[in-house]
């Protein structure tokens, strides 16, 4: 296309001059020349070989260097994934790009740094992930230097049903920020579904380094292009795979308190694999009778069309409950949200910012049903309702199976969720769906979650100790079915527990078999209601605490898999006085023993 005088502010020799030099521009100088143009608009006049590059918070008149650090604290893998494929795009861009995990980053390295991107996860009551506890520590300390040469970006990812949400992408930012960082783009707050906020990120990025040019859907089609060239399926998180329904059945005996399925799907023709360690997620659907509920409430028409996405995709009303929305779990954004769709004065005084902690006592326990019961009249649409919605999102669970020893399989261990609640029963969505209304040839959408946070040791001579109580066995039968197959002769010692020995020790044959065979070197078990004292894994291990102890000194690693609020915590404490014990170490030293072992990938934790 030739600029043509006529529509243009340019002169006849302007205008010439233009369309000779337009044409031989390749697309990367284009770039770079539209985003020279932007940057000189507000700074002072420059020549193009003084490289003048643009981002949207940095100043203009420095240059961006094309070397970019990327860490990650991530505790199931989400972080680690989406910093890999920044990573990608950038490199795509042109740009020297380093991946790294925190743990594995040296602190001192930081101010060498210009351009520094944070991918993090919030674990817990808004702490850090494991592998972020130290450079989070560090960047807090009174050693932090300051970063004044800093350009840096925060990708936090959170769950906005937690009270601290994005906490430690929060503090990150804050902290760099108060050490002379300057941000790139502002910091993102991701929630559950993270893709399309990371994405865009990734852009604001780009733009930021100089590369205003690349749009959107660039960036998105390199981070697609990205994610299919690193798994060997077709089929992933935002393209789930439709997995059959091979078993379903209850491991726990007659007359027990609990119900936990043994589940295992068909993974032929999806192309996808696994490692031990890795989770699986499902997309499930809500409970059909919940949603009748709702309907019944608000007296909704279950055919009436609704709007469930950014895309414009169309469903019935009751449809859009089933499978698009999340109804069990109400956050403190969708009570603000649904403040400004009622006329209920009581909901108004709620929401209100002084009354955060009346906030954090309603939704305890309560669903969507609730909301709308307690705060009628609704004077909004069905519409507008669902639109403040969160998307239904995806169950993980820890993989209980090796792809060695059940090829083209995949197997879990759901614990049934179910309880009392404000007057009602409530039910977990992915586990009551498994537990009542899921049959063999039935279809799941599935996808892997790969977490390079939680494997085996290279090594297969290396010790290895588990501590799995209930559905916490889980990962570690498929490490038991791994180590098998490979024959790996490193020793290995599992720590279970559970109610009652007769009606919840958990695939108890198949450990009864390992332990007969030497697979598995030692067992320990606590079940805590066959006793007048309850007793727990962490009792075991004290117990045991010279021999394992001994295990540690001969270099073993520790898995821990399971409830992080009561059981892990009390398992790291355990360990914590264990090694203080049995190595004549004061507390301090004991902790720092543990760090580095956490450090060296010795200590690893899938904990929920």
């Amino acid at each position: 296309m030739q600029l043509q005088v006529m529509n243009s502010p340019f002169s006849q020799e302007q205008a010439e001059l233009l369309n000779k030099i337009l044409p031989s521009l390749t697309e990367s100088q284009k770039v770079w020349l539209s985003g020279y143009l932007a940057a000189i608009q507000s700074a002072p006049a420059t020549t193009i070989s003084e490289s003048v590059s643009v981002a949207p918070l940095v100043e203009a008149s420095k240059p961006v260097s094309k070397e970019v650090t990327i860490l990650f604290g991530s505790q199931t893998g989400n972080a680690q994934r989406l910093a890999t494929k920044a990573g990608k795009t950038l490199e795509s861009n042109g740009f020297q790009v380093t991946v790294s995990s925190m743990s594995d980053f040296k602190p001192n390295n930081l101010k060498k740094l210009q351009n520094l991107l944070i991918v993090a996860s919030t674990h817990g009551e808004g702490e850090p992930p494991d592998n972020a506890l130290s450079f989070h520590e560090y960047l807090h300390s009174k050693r932090a230097p300051k970063l004044e040469e800093l350009n840096y970006a925060v990708l936090s990812l959170g769950d906005s049903s937690y009270e601290f949400f994005c906490q430690t992408g929060k503090e990150f930012d804050e902290r760099l920020k108060e050490l002379g960082g300057k941000p790139l783009t502002e910091r993102v707050d991701c929630d559950l579904d993270f893709d399309e906020p990371a994405s865009e990120w990734i852009e604001n990025v780009l733009s930021a380094l100089g590369q205003a040019g690349t749009t959107a859907s660039q960036a998105q089609a390199a981070g697609a292009a990205v994610q299919v060239a690193s798994e060997e399926s077709i089929y992933s998180r935002t393209n789930p795979f439709r997995a059959e329904v091979l078993e379903n059945l209850n491991l726990n005996g007659r007359g027990s308190n609990k119900e936990t399925r043994h589940l295992e799907l068909s993974l032929e023709g999806s192309g996808l694999t696994y490692e031990p360690g890795d989770s699986l997620g499902i997309y499930p659907e809500n409970d059909p009778e919940l949603v009748e509920q709702i309907l019944a409430e608000m007296n909704w028409n279950a055919d009436e069309k609704v709007t469930v996405n950014k895309q414009g995709e169309v469903k019935t009303l009751k449809d859009a409950l089933l499978t698009n929305f999340e109804i069990t779990v109400l956050t403190k954004p969708l009570m603000e949200q649904a403040a400004k769709l009622s006329v209920n004065q009581e909901l108004q005084e709620l929401v209100k910012s002084e009354n955060a902690d009346k906030v954090r006592e309603y939704i305890q326990g309560r669903d969507l049903l609730d909301l709308l019961r307690d705060f009628a009249p609704w004077t909004a649409t069905a519409q507008e309702i669902v639109s403040i919605l969160r998307k239904l999102p995806a169950r993980l669970y820890s993989i209980a199976s090796s792809v060695s020893a059940n090829p083209d399989e995949v197997h879990l261990t759901i614990g049934a969720v179910r309880y009392d609640s404000h007057g009602r029963e409530r039910k977990g969505v992915c586990s009551i769906l498994t537990a009542e209304r899921l049959q063999a040839g039935d279809t799941l959408p599935i996808f892997i979650q790969h977490n390079p946070n939680f494997k085996l040791p290279e090594n297969p001579e290396t010790p290895i100790i588990m501590v799995g109580p209930g559905t916490g066995v889980a990962p570690f039968r498929s490490f038991m079915q791994e180590r098998e197959e490979a024959g790996a002769e490193g020793k290995s010692w599992m720590f279970f527990g559970d109610q009652h020995f007769v009606t919840d020790f958990l695939y108890q044959t198949e450990w009864q078999k390992w332990l007969k065979d030497g697979v598995l070197t030692k067992m320990d078990v606590a079940f805590s209601r066959d006793t007048n004292e309850k007793v727990y894994v962490q009792h075991r291990m004290l117990e045991q605490s010279k021999e394992l102890f001994a295990w540690l000194q001969e270099g073993a690693a520790v898995y821990i898999c399971g409830d992080e609020k009561h059981m892990a915590h009390d398992v790291h404490q355990t360990l914590i006085t264990i090694i203080e014990k049995e190595g004549s170490m004061g507390r301090e030293e004991a902790e720092s023993y543990l760090a580095s072992m956490q450090k060296e990938k010795r200590y690893q934790r899938d904990v929920y």
